[in-house]
């Protein structure tokens, strides 16, 4: 039978050095099969632009996304409220895969699209109200690599890493009550990628 993962370390690295758990896995899945996944998330899903309320104006985003979970779950992040849409057959097969390599469970996915480099997230931490809290978040990668950046809340520590095509990559414990993550914007980047973030809404 074809094995259409590639395997994943089975002990991760923590990428930083104190007050909380980010594991890359790297890799997990293969060149063909995560070309299968960019292509069907980039052409199938249901992107919208993302929104957000700065200073009591409602700003549209180029970034696109969408919100997909087990219920209609609503996600309340930038002052605007989100209702997820149903899964379809392939997230739930990411979601399995993800919770199989981490040891995890989630209940919901978001999903971002990045058009090319000059796209990209400010930083900040993943800890609205409506998060299961200390939950671990799954972040996946399809389409471009990208670099992805840590900044202690309070210290002078940083951390980094390169996300690259068909990558995983786990924060979890209490790493967004002390560190905050971005997705910095670069000219060097020129093609799309797809970022899904599997997380677990508090029921």
């Amino acid at each position: 039978m074809l094995n259409l993962f590639e395997d994943s370390s089975e002990n991760p690295v923590n990428l930083l050095p104190k007050d909380g758990t980010v594991h890359y896995y790297g890799k997990i899945f293969t060149q063909e099969r995560s070309d299968f996944y960019y292509d069907y998330l980039f052409n199938r899903i249901p992107w919208e632009n993302d929104e957000a309320v700065i200073f009591g104006k409602l700003i549209i985003t180029k970034r696109k996304v969408a919100w997909f979970g087990d219920q209609p779950f609503e996600y309340t992040y930038s002052k605007r409220t989100k209702h997820a849409k149903p899964w379809t057959p392939e997230l739930l097969e990411l979601k399995k895969k993800c919770e199989e390599v981490t040891g995890e469970t989630y209940n919901s996915c978001l999903l971002n699209l990045y058009q090319d480099g000059s796209e990209g997230m400010a930083y900040h931490s993943d800890a609205e109200k409506d998060l299961k809290k200390h939950g671990a978040i799954a972040s996946l990668t399809f389409g471009a690599e990208r670099k992805f950046l840590f900044k202690h809340k309070t210290e002078n520590e940083k951390a980094e890493v390169f996300l690259e095509n068909g990558s995983l990559l786990v924060m979890k414990g209490i790493t967004q009550d002390h560190w905050l993550h971005r997705l910095p914007t670069t000219i060097k980047v020129k093609s799309p990628r797809v970022n899904l973030t599997f997380r677990t809404i508090a029921e």
